[in-house]
C-alpha cells in the first residue's frame, strides 16, 4: 500500500516514515500543504495522512480542494487541535477520519486498516469528447482507444475542457482553474498547443474572442 504523509514536524514525520515502512507500507513524505496537494492529485496513493497546520496551505484546504476535484483518495487528518468543532470541520470538508496528537501508533495503524477495508468511494464518470476519453479516477487519457501520457498541467487543462464540453471555456477561466489565477494568457496558448500535438490538432477548437472548446 502506498501512503502519502503530509507533515511539517520533522521528528514526527521521520518517526512515522520509519514505523509505517516497518509495517510494510510504501511512504512518500512532503512537508507543506501545496506539495501535499500536488502529490495527492497525481501520485495514485491508497491513503493520505494529512496534518492540518501546514506551511503554504492548510490541511483543510488540501482535502477540500481534492474533494472539489472529485479526488476520492481516503484522507486521515492528524492534528494537535482537539476541539470538537475542529474535528467536525475536517470531516465536513471531506476527510475520512481524524486523529489527535499525541496519538498511539497502534491506533494509527488500526485506523489505516479500517480505511482500507471501506468500500471504495463512487468513481467519477469518465469524460469523453472528440474521440478523447479521460478517467479522473485512474488518471488515464486515451485517444481513439490508445493511451496518451500527459503532464499534470496538461491533464488538468484537458479535464477542464472536457467537463465544459460542448461549451467553450474562456482563457481567464482556464487561468483561474488550472493555474490558480496566473496572469499570463500566453501560458494557456502554449499548453493548448501541447495538447493538440498529443491529441491531434483537430480535437481542440479555438473560439475567437472567447477561448477554447473540445470539437462537438
Amino acid at each position: 500500500m502506498r501512503l502519502l504523509l503530509v507533515e511539517d514536524e520533522a521528528r514526527m514525520a521521520a518517526a512515522l516514515v520509519r514505523g509505517l515502512t516497518a509495517e510494510g507500507y510504501v511512504v512518500d513524505h512532503v512537508a507543506d500543504g501545496q506539495a501535499g496537494l500536488d502529490a495527492a492529485r497525481f501520485g495514485g496513493y491508497d491513503i493520505v495522512i494529512l496534518d492540518i497546520m501546514l506551511p503554504r496551505m492548510s490541511g483543510y484546504t488540501v482535502v477540500k480542494t481534492l474533494r472539489a476535484e472529485q479526488n476520492w483518495v481516503p484522507v486521515l487528518l492528524l492534528t494537535a487541535k482537539d476541539g470538537e468543532y475542529d474535528e467536525a470541520d475536517g470531516l465536513d470538508y471531506g476527510a475520512d477520519d481524524y486523529l489527535t496528537k499525541p496519538f498511539s501508533f497502534v491506533v494509527l495503524l488500526a485506523r489505516l486498516r479500517a480505511l482500507l477495508r471501506r468500500d471504495p468511494a463512487p468513481r467519477p464518470p469518465v469524460l469523453e469528447a472528440a474521440g478523447v476519453t479521460l478517467d479522473p479516477a485512474t488518471h488515464r487519457v486515451a485517444v481513439d482507444g490508445a493511451d496518451v501520457a500527459l503532464a499534470p498541467r496538461e491533464f488538468l487543462l484537458l479535464e477542464r475542457l472536457l467537463r465544459a464540453h460542448p461549451t467553450a471555456v474562456r482563457k481567464e477561466d482556464l487561468l483561474e482553474d488550472v493555474w490558480g489565477g496566473l496572469d499570463d494568457a500566453n501560458v494557456v496558448e502554449v499548453y493548448v498547443g501541447y495538447l493538440r500535438r498529443k491529441l491531434g490538432r483537430s480535437r481542440i477548437e479555438t473560439v475567437r474572442g472567447v477561448g477554447y472548446r473540445m470539437v462537438p
